[in-house]
C-alpha cells in the first residue's frame, strides 16, 4: 500500500469544521502537533492555500513519510523532530510568533501500530520495543527487564488501570529469572497464562499491559501533562486548539486542563468579575464528541475517539 492508504484520517471533516475560523486569517499558521502519516496535514494544507504548517513527530519515519507527502505544498510546510511539548521551541526557531490553530491526534499512530517491527501490537509477534522515537533509549524489553516488581504492577495499574497489575508484575518477574522476555509474544505468553479463563473471554488479556508498557516507554501522559498547557499558550487571540484522545487517561488530562482554562479565576462570592480574572479560552463543543456511528464502522480506530476543542478569546493583561 501507498504512504496514505495505511491511514484513514480520524473525525477529518470535523476537525476542519471547527479550526477553519480561526485558519481563514492572513498568515495563519496551524500547528499539527502529531503530525503522523501527514492525512490530517494535507488535508488542510488542500483546504487553506495560504495556510502555514507546522508539523511535528518525534517519529523519524513518520517526519519521512510526511516529507514525501507533503512535498508538493513547499515553503508552506516545516516539519520538526520534535515531542509534542516541544511546540513553543519549534515556533520559535521558526520565528513564528504564534499559532493559529492546533491539532492534536494522540496515541499511537496508524504507522507505529502497523508496522509488525515496532512492538506495539500484542496480537503479532515482534521485539519488545514500542519506542516512538527510535532515537530514545528506552525500550519494553528493558522497562521488564529492569523495573522492579513494585514499579512494574505501578505502571499496569496506573496506566493501564489493570486490576490483575500486581499478579502480572510478579509473574513476569519470576520469568526474567529464567528467560529474559524479548518479544511480544513472551509478554503475551506469560499474562495470557496466569489470567482467568472469565476474564480471558471479556478481552485480550495483554490490552492493558501493552498499552501500560507503550505510555511508560514514551512517557506520553507526562508530556502530555506539559505540551496541552505550552499549546495553548502559544495561541494568538481568535486561534483554535482541538484533541483526540483516544483513552481515558489522556482525555482526563485535556478535559482538565480546558475546564481550568475556560474557568474564571475570581475568588468565591466576589459581587463583579473583574477582567484580570476572565478566562482567556472558551469551550467550542459541550463535553467530548464522538465520531459517527459511519465512521466507526469504515474506520474502526475511530471508535474511542474523544474529541474536545477550545478558542481563545483574550490574553491577560
Amino acid at each position: 500500500m501507498t504512504d496514505d492508504q495505511i491511514h484513514t484520517p480520524v473525525m477529518l471533516d470535523r476537525t476542519v469544521e471547527l479550526l477553519a475560523p480561526a485558519l481563514e486569517v492572513p498568515g495563519a499558521v496551524l500547528i499539527d502537533a502529531t503530525l503522523g502519516m501527514a492525512g490530517h496535514a494535507e488535508a488542510f494544507l488542500r483546504r487553506f492555500p495560504e495556510l502555514t504548517l507546522v508539523g511535528l513527530d518525534r517519529d523519524t519515519d513518520a517526519i519521512d513519510i510526511a516529507a514525501r507527502r507533503l512535498a508538493p505544498f513547499g515553503a508552506r510546510v516545516h516539519l520538526v523532530h520534535t515531542i509534542y511539548d516541544g511546540i513553543a521551541g519549534a515556533l520559535s526557531r521558526l520565528g513564528l510568533p504564534e499559532a493559529h490553530g492546533i491539532l492534536f491526534d494522540l496515541g499511537v499512530s496508524s504507522l507505529q501500530l502497523d508496522r509488525v517491527e515496532r512492538g506495539f501490537s500484542y496480537s503479532r509477534d515482534a521485539p519488545l520495543d514500542m519506542r516512538m522515537d527510535a532515537t530514545s533509549p528506552l525500550t519494553a524489553e528493558q522497562v521488564l527487564a529492569e523495573y522492579s516488581e513494585a514499579d512494574l504492577k505501578r505502571i499496569f495499574r496506573e496506566y493501564g488501570e489493570e486490576r490483575l497489575a500486581g499478579r502480572y508484575a510478579q509473574r513476569i518477574v519470576e520469568r526474567r529469572g529464567t528467560r529474559p522476555l524479548v518479544r511480544s509474544a513472551d509478554l503475551v505468553e506469560v499474562i495470557t497464562a496466569v489470567t482467568p479463563v472469565a476474564i480471558q473471554r471479556q478481552g485480550h488479556p495483554a490490552k492493558r499491559v501493552f498499552q501500560a508498557l507503550r505510555i511508560e516507554v514514551n512517557q506520553e501522559l507526562a508530556v502530555l501533562e506539559r505540551a496541552i498547557p505550552s499549546a495553548l499558550d502559544t495561541l494568538a487571540v481568535g486561534g483554535r486548539i482541538v484533541v483526540l484522545a483516544y483513552q481515558s487517561l489522556e482525555d482526563r488530562i485535556v478535559k482538565r486542563v480546558l475546564a481550568a482554562r475556560t474557568s474564571s479565576s475570581a475568588p468565591v462570592g466576589l459581587p463583579v468579575e473583574l477582567p484580570e480574572h476572565r478566562p482567556e479560552f472558551k469551550l467550542l463543543v459541550r463535553g467530548a464528541e464522538l465520531a459517527s456511528d459511519d465512521e466507526k464502522a469504515a474506520n474502526p480506530r475511530a471508535t474511542p475517539v474523544r474529541l474536545r476543542a477550545a478558542t481563545r478569546t483574550g490574553r491577560a493583561a
